[in-house]
C-alpha cells in the first residue's frame, strides 16, 4: 500500500471498547500495555484512531483530554500518540496530529513530547514552553527529614472532594472535575496534606505495570510535596515513578537522594498559548503526562 493512501486513511473516534486495541498498539511500539491508564483516558477524554486496512486492530491512536467548560474548553491535552512500528515514518502520525489540531479549533493545546516526537510537533506549530523529568526507583524514606513541620498527611475521603476540586482548579488554572472524580477508583492511594486543619495539597499513586506513578501532585510548597511523596512511598512495596517539572529543582534533588533515578526528559509543548495556565509553583507533577 502506498504512503499517500496510508496518510489519507479515515480517522474515527475511539471508545472504551477499543481499549485492548490501544494496548496492543502500545505493545507493538515497545511500550507497556498500560491498560489501566488507557481505560482512564478513553473514559475521561476523546480517543482518535486509524483502523488497520489489512485486518483487525489500530495502526495509529491518540487521546485528547479537555479542561474547562464543556462547551468552550480552555485547554486540551494530547497524549498517547502512537503509530504501529510497521507503518512508522510514513506520514500517519502527521495525518492524525493535523486532524486533532484542526478539530480543536481555537482551543489551546498542550502535550509532553519525547525527543523522537518533538520534531513533528514543532513542524505542526507547537512550541516548547517547559520540561519535565521522569524519575523512578525504590523510595528510601528518612523519617525525620521527610516530615514537614506542622504538616500532616492522611487518606483522602469522599468529603474532601469538593475542597480538592477547588484547590486543583486554582493551581491547574482550569476545572478538571471529570478527572478528579475518577481518582478514587483510578488510584491505589489518594492522600491529602493538611496544616492547621486546612488542606494544602494532595497526591495520588496509581498502578502502572510494576510501579506506582505519583500524580497528580499539587502542594503549597516543596516541603508539603515531599511529605506527600514520602507518605505514598511508605505505603507501597512497588517502585515509585513520577514526572516532575524541572523548575521544581529542590524536589527533584530530594527525590534523587531518596532513590528515584533519572529516566528521561520530556518537552512540555503548547499550541495557541505561550504558557500553561495556573500556578506552576504549586503544580509539581501531572496526573499523567498523557493528560497533563
Amino acid at each position: 500500500m502506498s504512503t499517500p493512501t496510508l496518510s489519507a486513511l479515515p480517522i474515527r473516534r475511539l471508545t472504551p471498547r477499543d481499549l485492548a486495541a490501544c494496548a496492543d498498539l502500545s505493545e507493538d511500539r515497545g511500550w507497556p500495555r498500560e491498560e489501566h491508564k488507557w481505560g482512564l483516558l478513553l473514559s475521561a477524554g476523546t480517543g482518535y484512531g486509524i483502523d488497520d486496512p489489512d485486518g483487525p486492530g489500530l495502526i495509529a491512536a491518540c487521546v485528547v483530554t479537555q479542561y474547562g467548560p464543556l462547551e468552550n474548553p480552555g485547554l486540551s491535552a494530547i497524549g498517547m500518540v502512537l503509530v504501529a512500528e510497521r507503518h512508522a515514518r510514513k506520514g500517519i502520525g502527521r495525518h492524525l496530529m493535523r486532524y486533532v489540531t484542526e478539530s480543536a479549533g481555537t482551543t489551546p493545546l498542550t502535550l509532553h513530547a519525547t525527543p523522537n516526537g518533538r520534531p513533528l510537533y514543532e513542524e505542526l506549530g507547537f512550541k516548547t514552553t517547559g520540561r519535565a523529568e521522569m524519575v523512578s526507583g525504590r523510595f528510601r524514606p528518612e523519617a525525620a527529614a521527610d516530615e514537614a513541620p506542622g504538616v500532616t498527611t492522611r487518606a483522602a475521603t469522599a468529603e474532601d472532594l469538593p475542597t480538592l476540586i477547588r484547590l486543583d482548579t486554582e493551581v491547574f488554572g482550569l476545572d478538571r472535575t471529570h478527572m478528579l472524580t475518577r481518582l478514587p477508583a483510578f488510584t491505589d492511594q489518594l492522600r491529602v496534606a493538611e496544616a492547621n486543619g486546612e488542606i494544602i495539597g494532595y497526591a495520588g499513586a496509581w498502578p502502572n505495570m510494576d510501579t506506582h506513578v505519583v500524580g497528580p501532585l499539587i502542594a503549597r510548597d516543596t516541603e508539603t510535596a515531599k511529605a506527600l511523596i514520602a507518605s505514598l512511598g511508605a505505603r507501597t512495596d512497588r517502585p515509585l515513578r513520577t514526572d516532575i517539572d524541572v523548575r521544581q529543582e529542590a524536589l527533584l534533588t530530594w527525590a534523587k537522594e531518596r532513590g528515584l533515578e533519572p529516566v528521561a526528559f520530556n518537552a512540555v509543548m503548547t499550541y495557541g498559548i505561550q504558557e500553561l495556565p495556573g500556578d506552576w509553583t504549586r503544580r509539581f507533577a501531572p496526573l499523567t503526562v498523557a493528560a497533563g
